[in-house]
């Protein structure tokens, strides 16, 4: 498990599939961490990431070939506990009762926060190549003391 107890502002990302646009790179400009929920596609992608903050990322379906990548993992960012795992089909533990505070996955491409039993559900969605018609979109969490506050956000390309 890696720790941050000093992060407030965590960019959430996902399915990169190899494309870092510019306007993430602006956007992402004043994260403190960013959490990669996985089909980073190529190694470079994580390298231009780290250059704005430390990048936690996991592996999704197309990364068989960065090893690095593991499958899940769990971060804490100011003493909460937070699980990334690409495709929540994949989820094999109850988050609640781990005391999991959000979970972050990807896959769908498709933008989403929800809350099920206290724990958040994130999916930044895409920012990498263009979907069908879903946005090119990622995820702002502000950790503040009692709550976590995230907001999608949408790029125009």
């Amino acid at each position: 498990m890696q720790t941050w107890p000093d992060a407030r502002t965590v960019g959430v990302i996902g399915d990169t599939h190899g494309l870092i646009r510019e306007s993430v790179i602006r956007a992402l400009a004043s994260v403190d961490l960013i959490l990669h929920a996985g089909d980073v596609g190529h190694v470079e992608v994580l390298g231009r990431l780290r250059r704005l903050a430390p990048v936690v990322a996991i592996a999704g379906n197309v990364d068989s070939h960065i090893a690095s990548l593991p499958p899940t993992e769990v971060v804490s960012v100011r003493n909460r506990l937070i699980y990334l795992i690409h495709s929540l089909a994949d989820l094999d533990l109850n988050p609640a009762v781990a005391r999991i505070s959000m979970v972050v996955s990807g896959h769908s491409h498709k933008p989403s926060v929800h809350e099920k039993d206290g724990v958040l559900y994130v999916n930044p969605g895409s920012i990498g190549p263009r979907r069908f018609k879903l946005p090119i979109s990622f995820a702002l969490a502000e950790f503040h003391l009692t709550r976590i506050e995230v907001k999608l956000k949408e790029l125009a390309e």
